[in-house]
């Protein structure tokens, strides 16, 4: 999923990681590849942000999971290998306030 910038300055308050910006030359392929996310960098790869299904309380409104799709290829952090979505226990608010 796309995020709006609240969204991505929200997560980056809770994740040590970076957003690559939707104008960077590697958005496009990785779009390609993976979808129309926000992308985010970080020491284990790339990752994006999903949103974690509402409960009928409305439990989980406006939260999102870590998914992580691509491993550095190598200690140089210059090249990534994707591999199958996993889905982390690392879980964010998109909505608070930064």
């Amino acid at each position: 999923m796309k995020l709006t910038e609240a969204r991505i300055d929200s997560a980056l308050h809770q994740l040590e990681a970076q957003a690559i910006p939707e104008n960077h030359p590697a958005t496009v392929q990785l779009g390609e590849l993976f979808g129309e996310h926000t992308f985010f960098l970080d020491a284990g790869g790339l990752t994006i942000i999903e949103p974690v299904p509402v409960q009928a309380d409305g439990a989980a409104d406006g939260m999102g999971r870590v998914v992580k799709l691509a491993r550095w290829g190598d200690e140089s952090r210059k090249n990534l290998t994707p591999h199958e979505p996993e889905y982390t226990d690392i879980v964010v608010a998109l909505d608070r306030a930064a």
